[in-house]
């Protein structure tokens, strides 16, 4: 016997029992082992059909509305496998249908390195963060040609120019 018929016979005793130990239930000693073998047909019965619904539904099969190739053939947009839209990012677009990047990589296919930004919006950040001075280290100078002149990137008020007496 395997643990998984063990496991049945004593589900369907304990069943027998405790239908037995209810003070309301009246019946002779030639019903128990015909309502035994009922209580153990009924778990096998049960037992059986959650592992055949768990095997069909561990498996869904999604066709993508692109092909990966078509996906990233715009640097300015990058469209989504799930409804064939473009997006400059799909992590929002993930979020909103209850994915993860890791999750939609693996539902079509694709590969660990797979983008989930546009190129040009990319470069766009990059860009901008470079230029705010993201990344560099504390006291370092920005770059001659990203350096923008002082008076255009001051803010507020000018100098103080003394009033004349």
């Amino acid at each position: 016997m395997t643990d998984e018929t063990t496991n049945t016979v004593e589900l369907a005793a304990e069943l027998t029992m405790a239908w037995l130990s209810n003070p309301n239930t009246r019946t002779s000693a030639e019903d128990v082992p015909a309502f035994l073998r009922s209580m153990h047909d009924a778990v096998i019965g049960l037992s059986t059909a959650l592992t055949a619904a768990t095997a069909e539904e561990a498996a869904p099969e999604f066709t993508s509305a692109v092909t990966a190739r078509k996906s990233l053939a715009n640097p300015d947009v990058i469209i989504s496998m799930i409804d064939g839209k473009p997006y400059k990012t799909l992590t929002r677009h993930l979020s909103t249908n209850g994915l993860t990047p890791a999750e939609y990589r693996a539902r079509y296919g694709l590969k660990a390195d797979y983008p989930m930004t546009a190129p040009s919006y990319s470069a766009m950040r990059r860009d901008m963060a470079k230029k705010i001075g993201l990344g560099r280290k504390p006291g370092q100078k920005a770059s001659a040609k990203s350096e923008a002149p002082a008076s255009t990137t001051k803010r507020g008020r000018g100098p103080k120019v003394a009033e004349p007496a």
